[in-house]
């Protein structure tokens, strides 16, 4: 989707407005999850899996402040070998582990 890293916040289905825009465009990226992106650019700014109630949105697709705070890196194990990570935050080598909803 990006070939690098991706910061990533999310929001519930019924949270989340998005306002008329004829740019955007979702893509069947698999056969349980969609991608939103934007039809002009290319820009990725939302993943969309079935049966979760939640929709997963790139953060620097968001203007202005937004309080956002670094809770897990993801899918370490596939991270490039030309960067570390160290600061501090939790790591999982697969998928998002169970965190508190940040959200809430």
């Amino acid at each position: 989707m990006t070939g690098h890293f991706l910061a990533a916040t999310a929001a519930r289905d019924p949270d989340l407005v998005i306002a008329p825009n004829e740019s955007l465009r979702w893509y069947r990226a698999s056969p349980s999850a969609a991608r939103g992106f934007c039809g002009t650019c290319g820009s990725t700014l939302f993943w969309k899996a079935d049966r979760r109630d939640y929709v997963s949105i790139a953060a620097g697709s968001i203007d202005g402040a937004t309080g956002l705070k670094i809770v897990q890196h993801i899918h370490t194990a596939d991270k490039g070998d030309y960067y570390t990570i160290d600061d501090g935050v939790p790591q999982s080598a697969a998928g998002m582990q169970p965190v508190t909803e940040p959200w809430r």
